[in-house]
């Protein structure tokens, strides 16, 4: 997507790096054989402009994976949840989730922007989701979110 350079945003689209540490992490995690809801939550070092690991969770829902995001601050998070389908399968989609909370940086939120496309091709997700404020982060909204995806 070429944005009108009158907009003032092209010029100071930032797209970061993913770090090799991580990328290999999320390699590795997108094979995991665990059966619980696991989190990796990404964020941007905006000195070495790379997309960086922050933390990793095992075995966190939805409501306490929401708990973990700051409130002013952008982060990614890739989210393997089990999935229970209206007909009784269970599957394990691998979620990307942009947390972009109204109220941060507008640099950080560019930043952030720019990034993401990068990243989610990086780790290869499909399932890709956005919440503008983390209260929206709850397991209906979720499931709700992967009802669309057969």
């Amino acid at each position: 997507m070429f944005t009108n350079a009158s907009d003032g945003l092209s010029d100071s689209l930032v797209v970061c790096e993913v770090d090799p540490e991580l990328r290999e992490k999320l390699r590795k995690f997108r094979f995991r054989k665990e059966t619980d809801n696991a989190a990796i939550i990404m964020k941007v070092d905006k000195d070495r402009q790379m997309v960086v690991l922050e933390e990793e969770f095992q075995n966190i829902s939805p409501d306490e994976l929401k708990m973990e995001l700051p409130e002013r601050q952008p982060r990614f998070v890739v989210y393997s949840y089990k999935y229970v389908h209206a007909d009784g399968r269970v599957s394990y989609p691998l979620c990307f989730i942009f947390s972009s909370p109204v109220g941060c940086k507008p640099e950080q939120q560019m930043m952030y922007a720019g990034s993401k496309n990068r990243l989610v091709q990086t780790a290869e997700l499909t399932k890709v989701f956005e919440i503008r404020t983390t209260d929206d982060l709850t397991e209906a909204w979720l499931q709700e979110k992967l009802s669309f995806f057969r």
